[in-house]
């Protein structure tokens, strides 16, 4: 008889949003920075549409108390995993509230501290963790009008899904309510805290901007938010539906999971993307500022029903991200990122065998291969026609969930288009179709030349350097000469010198930036030519640069290094890293090792955020600087929220435990280290 009720209650679960429909919530929350903990009050209002015995909500590792319904106590059942309410539930509307605490072990992130004046507080609930810090939905279909009122340290800045209602303070708190008007899922909710300022701008429709930054990054505000007015008015008018939220703000974060993430009128990105003007010719925020932009209508406003349609969350997300970058920087830029996933698809579809309308997709499928299929489509059936079915799409479809085929059946409406066929070859199957996209990135006249280009790949240097040559003094879109300079990279430098040398008079930064990774080995005669890489407005350009002439010409390392003393780079300190690593390694260069020694370590500490520590830990390990402090914060790695830098502290132990001096090196700290750290530090000393 249990697994028998185990049974029917699973059922009755999964089938909840068509028993219950969950309308509003207002959470009454206060976060403790010291214990790392959250706690308050919930009250939801939800309307039983047919009869059932219990609902329930999503909650992970919670403590409940107060747990009343309609005002009075009721009964319940928690699993650790749900909140479940016992009760003969009729047809009608009733009001749920509870008391609730939780220690998230993610989801929350607490990165810094008020102690050091750099504390921030920040949840990524995608695709349905926003149970392990609000007793929620995990179920993506069962969507809800948010609420909050965040107490926290009035010093701070709180931040959440819709317009600030009203803020109060008392006995040094804030009380930060925020309301939105509209549901979304749950996975969309999100807070951030932290010290920043703010700057504003209105839309071409009225919608207020709300562009957030840390005080230090002042001075960076222009560059990382470059165009981000221009996209969201493009995007406006492109889609066809008027921007579904009351307000836009975006946030940016440190130590974030991933490159964005488009929480209901909300982004957070990550501070990575918080750059100078030098810095936004490698690495800017504006594709990312795009595609999460592109996700408030795409994800936000309707939400694919299940995992198996994720694209048409992803893959419209990363093609109307293409089209707002289309409108900044032209059409040859717009078809070169398209020959490049389709580079990128079809060398993947040689082992990826999961196609785009299956749950288990990677991600270059969801997003490229997905982003591929509309443009594919949009060719088809013409602009008009396209736009005409997005628009409807959305209207009909507002803040409810969907499938690829509620997406077809607008397409329907406005053509007699093959979509079945069109399915099986986009949607359905692995395989790229590489002779219909060559077919239509030959409409643009830069991408032709790069097919060309591309067609040459197994001829001889002789046979082709005439054309390159013409390519070179020409002004075809800069991403062919790139493709050049990558397709003679193995070739004798003498018998490509000439090239290399057209390549560095072009000035452009990126072509440029492409001699510099190419060349490793700089002949006497190039070093001339080379050394003008280190004045380019690049830090990649010039970290590229600078270790390979220092590595070349190791008689001009002090001219290097004195050239190079006082840069620093991007926000990580990719310059001021490398240079302190070159420094120390110079004979007789650094008067004061000590100090620079401690300066590097300095960056690979819990200070500093995961790149900027795994940039200097990779720096004192490939140069030999390695002490008690460096291991220590090499293992203090291991246990960071963010996988790839807690992979890199593992992998890069594992590496080192193979010498057995280091071994006891690392068994000397272990006592010292802390609980997290011994347990990781541990492990790995038992494999």
């Amino acid at each position: 008889m249990k697994y028998l009720f185990l049974f029917v209650t699973s059922f009755i679960f999964a089938q909840q949003t068509q028993f219950t429909d969950f309308k509003s919530v207002l959470g009454k929350i206060t976060i403790n920075p010291v214990s790392r903990s959250i706690a308050g009050d919930v009250y939801y209002d939800f309307e039983v549409l047919k009869p059932i015995d219990t609902i329930k909500i999503d909650a992970q590792n919670m403590i409940f108390s107060n747990v009343k319904l309609n005002g009075k106590i009721v009964n319940f059942i928690y699993t650790m995993k749900e909140l479940q309410i016992i009760f003969p539930f009729q047809k009608g509307k009733n009001k749920l509230s509870f008391s609730y605490s939780a220690t998230p072990k993610q989801t929350l992130y607490f990165v810094g501290s008020e102690e050091k004046n750099n504390l921030q507080i920040w949840t990524q609930g995608q695709g349905k963790y926003t149970s392990h810090w609000f007793p929620s939905f995990d179920d993506v279909n069962e969507k809800v009008i948010f609420n909050l009122n965040i107490v926290f340290n009035k010093e701070y800045q709180i931040i959440s899904n819709g317009k600030l209602d009203f803020k109060s303070e008392f006995n040094g708190m804030s009380v930060w309510n925020y309301r939105m008007k509209k549901p979304m899922s749950s996975y969309l909710l999100m807070l951030a805290i932290g010290k920043y300022g703010q700057q504003k701008q209105l839309s071409h429709s009225g919608i207020a901007l709300e562009m957030y930054y840390e005080p230090k990054d002042k001075e960076k505000f222009e560059p990382t938010y470059r165009y981000s007015k221009k996209m969201f008015d493009f995007l406006e008018k492109e889609i066809g539906v008027k921007y579904p939220w009351e307000i836009y703000k975006q946030t940016p974060v440190r130590d974030f999971l991933y490159a964005g993430m488009e929480n209901t009128s909300s982004t957070l990105f990550s501070t990575r993307y918080v750059v100078d003007s030098i810095g936004f010719a490698d690495r800017n925020y504006t594709n990312v500022n795009a595609h999460e932009l592109a996700h408030q209508w795409f994800g936000d406003l309707v939400t694919a029903e299940s995992s198996k349609h994720h694209w048409l969350q992803e893959g419209f997300a990363t093609y109307y991200a293409l089209l707002a970058e289309r409108e900044i920087y032209g059409e040859d830029y717009f078809y070169s990122k398209l020959y490049e996933s389709a580079q990128q698809l079809k060398f993947a579809s040689r082992s990826d065998t999961i196609p785009v309308l299956n749950a288990k997709a990677s991600s270059l499928t969801f997003y490229q291969k997905g982003a591929w299929a509309l443009f594919v489509l949009r060719e088809a059936i013409g602009d008009k026609k396209f736009k005409k079915a997005v628009k409807a799409y959305l209207r009909k479809n507002s803040f409810k969930s969907v499938n690829t085929e509620d997406f077809f059946t607008e397409i329907k409406k406005v053509s007699s288009f093959d979509l079945k066929s069109f399915s099986k070859v986009w949607l359905e199957s692995s395989e790229f179709n590489t002779l219909e996209a060559n077919k239509l990135l030959k409409k643009n006249k830069a991408t032709a030349v790069f097919l060309e280009v591309d067609k040459l790949r197994n001829k001889s240097l002789v046979e082709k350097k005439k054309y390159f040559t013409e390519i070179m003094q020409s002004d075809v879109y800069y991403t062919i000469k790139e493709a050049v300079l990558n397709q003679i990279n193995n070739e004798k430098f003498e018998d490509k010198k000439e090239l290399l040398v057209l390549a560095l008079q072009t000035n452009n930064v990126k072509v440029r930036q492409a001699v510099a990774r190419t060349v490793n080995n700089i002949p006497e005669d190039f070093r001339a030519e080379y050394e003008s890489l280190l004045d380019d407005r690049s830090y990649q350009t010039q970290e590229i640069a600078l270790f390979n002439l220092w590595n070349n010409f190791p008689l001009q390392r002090f001219k290097y290094l004195d050239q190079s003393k006082n840069w620093i780079g991007f926000n990580d300190y990719n310059l001021r890293n490398l240079w302190l690593s070159l420094a120390l390694t110079t004979a007789n260069y650094a008067d004061d090792k000590e100090a620079l020694i401690s300066e590097l370590i300095e960056y690979s500490s819990i200070n500093f955020e995961a790149t900027t520590r795994q940039n200097a830990l990779e720096n004192l390990i490939a140069f030999k600087l390695i002490n008690d402090v460096v291991l220590s914060n090499l293992v203090n790695a291991t246990t960071h929220h963010m996988w790839q830098f807690s992979k890199f502290g593992r992998d890069s132990i594992r590496k080192l435990l193979k010498n057995s001096e280091m071994r006891i090196s690392f068994e000397r700290i272990l006592p010292k280290l802390n609980e997290n750290e011994q347990f990781q530090l541990e492990r790995l000393l038992k494999e």
